[in-house]
């Protein structure tokens, strides 16, 4: 499936060995890196479930070697295990790794194990052995990519379901994911949320509080020194005019996390810390993409500014909101949003910042619209989360949308894509709406080549052809060929074919199947607040 919108084109990723669709499988949870070096080599990871009918899911990855025109998927990490939760990452030589959570059909742990790619993601070795990462239930990790002490070490935070027993937590890599330390907890509990190191070497974790209102910005300026336990010496509260939500668009999944990231442009507007969110406001039943910004280290942040413009925001879902900060400072935010359809059809939207998220761009849609509620894989839910990656004149965005049409079960389906976004130039923008008061200010007083242990090969590699930015103005739809796919453990066959659609229209609705329930925690008692349901 190729789906144009407008001056925006979204290729399919998870797709068969020549480039068609796969009629049967779904694919969600999307996360994407891109090579600094080249941006023409992208990876893709995503929660790979080959039976649409079975809540059994495993790694999914695609990798393009051409700015994202064309797809492949060599396959599963692992074929046969349970893998839930991608995360991806590049660092500064080209390097894409992937932690991943593992667990079984009746998820009974929650451990991580990192994986590398040093060919543009055409092949992975595991680093750690599997659950060797530790980790837990919803995992984000970030790189150093300073020129300080810190340089490649690794670290990693969950919602505190995880390999330990319990607590969210902290863990720090010094060897490049071959090794994790013991895990420490963070401070208020931030869970769904994530984290990113500033030119200084200063580790900070962002998060909605578990067991407290609100959102916190948690700091630790130590986590660099290898020979130091890791300590969190800053905790700042944020106000984003609400908390994270669940259920309703996404009836057995979240409506969005917390995305934090740094700018490393090094200039005026070096280090500031921004987080942005889909929350939920008090006394709401749907979802504002809303935003915060620090510029003193996360002393203090910004009053938060509505990023969604649309004038009966009230009325309108704004989900899933994700943004990437670009080498020159820059600010780009995608999200979901059903303001065009008057049903919960939705589009993937656009916006962008050039003065540090004071105003936002006119928010764009940048997809057709499509049917959230269909081609659930035996859950109710298109995943938790999209992600975006930004380089200075756009970002790349990995998103799940339902554009393939499945005959056999009379609706469409689930699949992975890609798309640029790019600042438009359409003029000034506008001066959002700012909302609540200013948060208060809560403060508190070399990389060692791994061994391979396990490899999985690609089937082909796509000629390059160096398109760095997708700008041009398409002049065709592509309409491709599905295929089918056999069990949840068997690689694709061949066995039925369809022809894709990009506009979803049916309004399908299904009813969640909730995982088993862990053991419980060790945590005091939560407040009473909407608890989004068990995961992953």
């Amino acid at each position: 499936m190729v789906s144009p919108y407008g001056i925006f084109i979204s290729y399919q990723a998870n797709v068969d060995q020549n480039g068609n669709n796969i009629i049967g499988d779904a694919a969600n949870e999307c996360v994407i890196s891109v090579d600094p070096t080249n941006g023409n080599r992208m990876t893709i990871a995503w929660r790979q479930f080959n039976d649409v009918t079975s809540n059994f899911r495993q790694g999914g990855w695609g990798y393009t070697a051409d700015a994202g025109v064309h797809w492949t998927f060599p396959g599963v990490l692992q074929n046969g295990i349970f893998r839930s939760d991608p995360v991806t990452k590049s660092d500064e030589v080209g390097n894409f790794f992937y932690l991943s959570l593992q667990s079984n059909v009746q998820q009974s742990f929650f451990c991580d194990d990192l994986w590398r790619s040093t060919n543009g993601g055409q092949s992975w070795v595991e680093l750690s052995p599997d659950r060797g990462a530790g980790g837990g239930d919803k995992q984000w990790f970030t790189i150093d990519k300073t020129n300080g002490p810190g340089h490649g070490f690794q670290y990693q935070s969950d919602d505190g379901i995880n390999c330990s027993g319990g607590g969210v937590q902290f863990q720090r890599s010094t060897n490049g994911g071959v090794t994790w330390q013991a895990p420490i907890s963070i401070p208020n509990s931030p869970i769904y949320g994530s984290l990113d190191v500033d030119t200084n070497g200063n580790v900070f974790v962002g998060g909605n509080a578990e067991f407290v209102t609100g959102f916190y910005c948690e700091r630790s300026s130590n986590a660099q020194f290898g020979g130091q336990t890791p300590t969190f010496d800053r905790s700042t509260a944020v106000n984003l005019g609400g908390e994270l939500g669940s259920g309703g668009i996404n009836p057995g999944g979240l409506d969005g996390m917390l995305f934090l990231a740094i700018d490393h442009s090094g200039g005026p507007t070096n280090n500031n810390i921004y987080m942005l969110a889909s929350v939920l406001p008090s006394g709401r039943s749907t979802t504002d993409v809303m935003f915060a910004r620090s510029t003193d280290g996360g002393l203090t942040f910004s009053t938060p500014v509505r990023v969604n413009d649309d004038a009966n925001f009230q009325a309108h879902w704004h989900w899933f909101g994700t943004f990437a900060v670009a080498p020159n400072g820059r600010l780009d935010a995608v999200w979901y949003d059903n303001r065009n359809t008057g049903n919960d059809n939705s589009q993937l939207f656009y916006s962008y910042s050039t003065d540090t998220g004071l105003t936002w761009s006119p928010n764009i849609a940048v997809s057709a619209a499509f049917n959230p509620h269909e081609g659930y894989p035996n859950q109710s839910k298109i995943g938790d989360y999209i992600t975006i990656v930004s380089d200075n004149t756009g970002g790349n965005v990995a998103y799940s949308a339902t554009f393939n049409f499945n005959p056999t079960r009379g609706q469409h389906e689930e699949d992975v894509y890609y798309v640029r976004v790019f600042p438009s130039g359409g003029g000034a923008t506008p001066t959002p709406t700012v909302t609540a008061t200013p948060s208060p200010t809560a403060t508190r007083t070399p990389t060692a080549t791994p061994t391979a242990t396990a490899t999985a090969t690609a089937t082909r590699t796509p000629t390059p052809t160096p398109t760095a930015t997708a700008t041009s103005t398409p002049t065709a739809t592509v309409a491709a060929t599905p295929t089918a796919t056999a069990t949840a453990t068997a690689t694709a066959t061949a066995t039925a074919t369809a022809t894709s659609t990009a506009t979803a229209t049916a309004t399908a609705t299904a009813t969640s199947t909730p995982r088993v329930t862990p053991t419980p925690r060790n945590e005091p008692t939560p407040r009473i607040r909407p608890t989004p349901p068990p995961r992953p």
